[in-house]
Formats: structure tokens, C-alpha cells, sequence
């Protein structure tokens, strides 16, 4: 049994076992894949709007452009203030005129201030008198326009510029500007210019030292829910403790910014505020840019338009642009209130607006959790079913082979009860009538006396062999009871009188209390009369030194039973046994150690004659040592 055991539980559960354990982990990254999804859903919506905010940007760049390029052209800004500009080159910076200002201001609405500056320094506009708006404008750019001191600004993060060439996205280009502005996709935060010109084949005596930054990344203002973002200079995962900014700040003078492009965007902050300039290089004369410090209220306003969520998302998500302090300038959702540093995605929108940032936020942030615990929850809720099933079908199945295993031993230890049992009697039948065969015995008490015990022997042989046929009709289902109205008190008496040779002869002590009217029963006369003497037969086995044996018949219960006690003062029942004593083939006691008689079948037939009749066999420990067991029949009507 218990290399049985062993080999199922090799074969079987721990195989079991293994492919839960790997249908949890598979689950877990389930999970995972099911919140990576959403994720990576909004985050195409934010990286497609805040693509769109670029764009709109960049259109409004053309249309100052165009804008300057016309106001030049209507002689705004006269051949007469460009040659007395050109003339005061040398002496310091002019304005050139006041025209430009005033009238890109009422030209277009973006406009906060409009500038002119020479590329030697002179700053033509606006002038000082043009109002306060100016004159801060002046305090605040003028020596950066004039290349006398550098500002920390966000600038073209995405190109590398060398002093003879420039690195575009990968690529290397042999003509450029005097600068080099070195990307966070080319250099780690803190990177040094000589890690940046190995990295890609340019001589450090190409570049002058004085003329370079190197940009240092900064903490974004926003802390994505994801639990990876993608390093997408270095294409690595890394955790969400590595939340730094794609956009990088960088130092350097105004002149060494622009270099020979021809228009451009330039973000700083001043007294913590963001100001973003446009700027464009005149096509007739390189030698002068005229820019706008942009109205950055205005400017977002123009943006409402495309801040607005997919129509089949409107009630997942709320989209927002974040400010550089993560506070809210527009929302796709009016009224809609979220932890705004803690977004589910966010996406930032550039060096036009540094540490801006496009974010999607849940209207119900439960929603994803909740279906992929959902998800979760009904998968392990499977997992756990089968695994449960498969331990119930194990322990079943182990349970089942131990009781065959236990029935199989139980039939062999009845083949070998049986077979001592019919020896037994039938060799003291044949030598007690070979005795008065013979007619070796005179005596005519002694010739009563062995034909007394041939009978009894006679007697025990039928019940056993009716046993063993009752019990093979039972399990095959023949078994068939003529059930008809019957005295319970009759059929005890007869049994108890052809049972009472037997034990009187064996030395027992045998009392029969019977009441002294009838006790109506339906029932199988020879059936019930079969019980009786199975329930005596097994008093009489089991009854040890202590010879005493009673039968004991009442009447009690609503509605009205009979019981039948068959009492002795035998060794009793094991504790624990009180139940299986009635199972087949089981005995508390082993006959061929212990030198019992008995098949193992007499208590299993008594109870199933009983409750086909409607009743029941139990047992009982009696007070003071011994057994008792009884028969319940239902009382019926008499004239029934």
C-alpha cells in the first residue's frame, strides 16, 4: 500500500502540484501583461498629443517666421534704421526701431514682447520706452542677448552640435555651428565632452573648451505609475527610481545658440517662470534676428483644441497638460481632480516647453485593478478548483485503493474463517455419528447427548451456509423478503427456545423477558428470526469467561418501536470499532489468532435485514462490561 502510495504521488500529484505552481506564476504575469497593455495604450495617447503639441508649435514658429519675413518686407524696419544700426555696431547695442515690437504685438496674439538683436550684440528692440513689459524684458535678456553673459536654457536636446559638425539622431554632419550641445541620448547625466567625442570618432582639438556644455538630466516633475519606463537612450528597462527628464538644461551665450541656423525656439526660466522666445534670422540681412517672448497664457489656450481624449476613452481617461510644477493648465475633463505628480502615463512634450508634460489619469482608478484582479481572481479561483480537484481525486482515489486493498484482505481472511468454520462443525457431525454408527456408545443419555450436539452442529452449519447465500443475494440485489404481519414476540420465543439447547449445553446463563401480549410487525417471519439467531450467535462467540446471555423485549418511542436487546457480559467492542463491526467481512477480533469463530458476515446481514424492514441493528456498550445489541422494528397496526 504504501509503494502504491508513493508511486501516485510521483506520478500524479506532484506533477499536479508543479503545474499549479507554474499556472500561478504564468497568472502573476498575467496580471502584469494585462496593466502593461493599458498602459501602453494611454501612453501612445499622450506620446500622439504631445506629438501634436510639437506640431502645433513648430507651426506657429513658421508662422512667426512668415510673419517677420512680411513685416520686414512693408518696411516696418526701414533701410534708414538698418544703416544707422549697422553704423552704431561698433559702439554698442541700438535699437533699431519700435515698429517691430508694436506691430507684431498686434499682429499676433502670441506675442508678449517682440526683439531685434545684431549678431554683435545690439539689441534694436524693443525700446524702453515702449513700457513695462520692455523694460522687464530688457532687464532680463538684454545681457544674454548680447552675449555678455550665458543663461541655462533647453535647446535643441535631440542634435548634437561639435564645433565642425553636428550629430543628428545618430548621424554625423561636417558643416556646423561653433557650439556643440551634447543630448541626453548621447551622454549619461554628467557625462564629460571627451566621453561624447569618443563615443563618436570627433578629435577633442576639433572643439574649442570654451565654446561647450555638457547638459545634466534632471528628476521629471511627474512620477509615472508604470512600474518600468523604457530607457529610451540606452533601450534598457529601469525603475521608476531612475524618473529623469529626456529634456536637459544647458549653458551657454545666445550668439553660440543659433549659430547659422535660420529660425529656432529658445525655453529658459527667469525668477522660476518659463519664458519661451521665438526667433528668426532675416533672409535679406543674416546679420539681424528678431524674436518674440511668447504669452504663455495665450499660448495655451490655443492648445484646448487638441487636449481632448479619444471618444472611445473619454470615460477611461482624463488627459491634462502639466505645467513645469506639475499643476494642471488644461484638462480634457472639466472638473476632474487627481493626484497630478502620481499620472498613470505622461509623456513630456520637449525643449519647447522643458519639464511640460502630456499625462493620462483614470476617471475611475480602480478600473484597471479591479479587472485585472477580476482577471486574477476568476483564474486563481480555476487554478484552485482543479488543484483542489485533483487532491480530492488523489486522497479519493488513494482512499479507494486502500479499501480495496483492505477489502481484498478481508475477503482472504473470510475464505479462511469460512473454510475453519464449515470444518469445524462438519467434523464433530461426522465423528459423533460415526460413534452411534458404529455402536461404540451404549449409553442412551450419552447417544442423546451426541445426537444434541449433532443437531447444534447441524443448526450452526445452516446458519453459516444461509449467511454466506443471504449475503451473496444482498450484494447482488436477489435478496427478496416476503414482508406480510407478523408477531415480533412469537418469532423471538421460538428463537430464543431453538437457541437455548445450545447455549445450556455450553455452559451459558439464558433469560428471555418477553411481554405477554403480541407486538405486531410487518416483516419476513424466517428473516427476522434469521437476525435473532445471528445476534445470539454472536453473544455466545464473543462471550469470554463471564457465560451470561439475556434477551430483553419493550416497546417505546412515538411513533411506536419494538426493541429487541440481545445482552451479554463478553469482551465487548473496541473503542472505535462500533460502527465498522457492521461493514462486511470486518471483525473487531481475528478469529484464527484470537480462536473466535465467525465469517466476519452475521452483524453486516442482521442490518441490512433490518432496515429492510423499515428498522435497524445498533450497538451499545453495557454498563459494567459486555455488549448490547438491538434490534428496532416499527409497530404496526394488528388490523392492519
Amino acid at each position: 500500500m504504501r509503494k502504491v502510495a508513493l508511486v501516485f504521488v510521483l506520478a500524479v500529484f506532484v506533477p499536479s502540484l508543479v503545474l499549479a505552481w507554474l499556472a500561478v506564476r504564468s497568472l502573476q504575469d498575467q496580471q502584469f501583461l494585462f496593466e502593461r497593455q493599458q498602459s501602453l495604450l494611454y501612453q501612445r495617447v499622450t506620446d500622439a498629443l504631445a506629438g501634436s503639441i510639437n506640431a502645433r508649435l513648430t507651426q506657429d514658429q513658421q508662422d512667426f517666421s512668415t510673419l517677420t519675413e512680411s513685416l520686414y518686407a512693408s518696411n516696418i524696419v526701414t533701410d534708414a534704421t538698418r544703416q544707422r544700426a549697422a553704423q552704431a555696431a561698433d559702439t554698442g547695442p541700438t535699437a533699431l526701431a519700435g515698429q517691430f515690437d508694436r506691430e507684431l504685438r498686434e499682429r499676433w496674439p502670441l506675442a508678449d514682447v517682440g526683439f531685434g538683436v545684431t549678431m554683435s550684440g545690439s539689441i534694436t528692440c524693443p525700446r524702453p520706452s515702449a513700457g513695462l513689459a520692455a523694460q522687464q524684458f530688457l532687464l532680463d535678456n538684454s545681457a544674454f542677448l548680447g552675449n555678455r553673459e550665458t543663461a541655462v536654457v533647453y535647446w535643441n536636446v535631440n542634435n548634437a552640435v561639435t564645433a565642425n559638425g553636428t550629430y543628428n539622431n545618430g548621424s554625423y554632419n561636417g558643416n556646423a555651428g561653433q557650439n556643440i550641445v551634447v543630448s541626453q541620448k548621447n551622454a549619461a547625466p554628467n557625462n564629460s565632452l571627451q566621453n561624447f567625442l569618443t563615443q563618436n570618432s570627433v578629435s577633442q582639438s576639433q572643439v574649442p573648451a570654451q565654446n561647450y556644455f555638457a547638459p545634466k538630466a534632471q528628476a521629471r516633475s511627474v512620477y509615472p505609475k508604470n512600474s518600468y519606463a523604457l530607457d529610451s537612450y540606452a533601450n534598457t528597462a529601469q525603475q521608476v527610481g531612475d524618473n529623469l527628464s529626456k529634456i536637459v538644461p544647458a549653458e551657454a551665450e545666445f550668439r553660440q545658440l543659433i549659430g547659422d541656423e535660420t529660425d529656432g525656439m529658445l525655453a529658459r526660466f527667469l525668477q522660476d517662470q518659463l519664458r519661451l522666445m521665438f526667433w528668426h534670422r532675416l533672409k535679406a540681412d543674416p546679420n539681424f534676428i528678431f524674436g518674440a517672448e511668447l504669452n504663455l497664457s495665450r499660448l495655451v489656450d490655443t492648445l484646448q483644441d487638441l487636449v481632448q481624449a479619444d471618444p472611445a476613452l473619454r470615460d477611461e481617461v482624463c488627459l491634462a497638460l502639466l505645467d513645469d510644477k506639475a499643476r494642471p493648465v488644461l484638462l480634457s475633463r472639466r472638473g476632474f481632480h487627481a493626484g497630478w505628480k502620481l499620472p498613470l502615463v505622461a509623456t513630456e512634450i520637449g525643449e519647447a516647453l522643458p519639464h511640460w508634460e502630456v499625462a493620462a489619469y483614470l476617471v475611475d482608478p480602480a478600473r484597471v485593478t479591479q479587472a485585472a484582479c477580476t482577471a486574477e481572481l476568476t483564474l486563481g479561483l480555476l487554478i484552485g478548483v482543479l488543484v483542489l480537484a485533483i487532491g480530492i481525486g488523489s486522497l479519493l482515489i488513494v482512499s479507494s485503493l486502500n479499501a480495496e486493498l483492505k477489502l481484498a484482505r478481508q475477503k482472504t481472511d473470510f475464505v479462511s474463517n469460512v473454510s475453519h468454520e464449515l470444518k469445524t462443525p462438519l467434523t464433530s457431525i461426522r465423528m459423533f455419528s460415526e460413534l452411534l454408527a458404529e455402536g461404540r456408545v451404549q449409553d442412551p443419555a450419552r447417544q442423546q447427548s451426541y445426537l444434541n450436539i449433532i443437531t447444534a452442529e447441524a443448526a450452526r452449519l445452516t446458519r453459516l451456509i444461509n449467511n454466506v447465500l443471504d449475503f451473496a443475494r444482498l450484494e447482488s440485489g436477489e435478496k427478496r423478503y416476503q414482508l406480510q404481519p407478523c408477531d415480533l414476540a412469537e418469532i423471538v420465543r421460538k428463537a430464543a427456545q431453538a437457541f437455548r439447547p445450545q447455549l445450556e449445553a455450553n455452559g451459558f446463563k439464558f433469560e428471555c423477558s418477553l411481554p405477554a401480549g403480541a407486538l405486531p410487525v410487518r416483516g419476513d417471519a424466517d428473516a427476522l428470526a434469521q437476525v435473532l439467531l445471528n445476534l445470539l450467535s454472536n453473544a455466545e462467540k464473543y462471550a469470554g469467561t463471564r457465560k451470561e446471555i439475556s434477551v430483553q423485549v419493550d416497546v417505546a418511542g412515538s411513533p411506536a418501536q419494538v426493541a429487541v436487546r440481545v445482552l451479554d457480559r463478553g469482551v465487548g467492542v473496541p473503542r472505535g470499532s462500533g460502527d465498522k463491526i457492521f461493514e462486511k467481512f470486518y471483525r473487531a477480533h481475528n478469529s484464527l489468532s484470537d480462536g473466535i469463530q465467525g465469517s466476519g458476515l452475521g452483524l453486516t446481514i442482521a442490518r441490512q435485514i433490518a432496515r429492510a424492514h423499515g428498522g435497524d441493528v445498533t450497538y451499545e456498550p453495557r454498563p459494567e462490561g459486555g455488549s448490547t445489541f438491538i434490534l428496532r422494528l416499527p409497530v404496526t397496526n394488528p388490523t392492519a
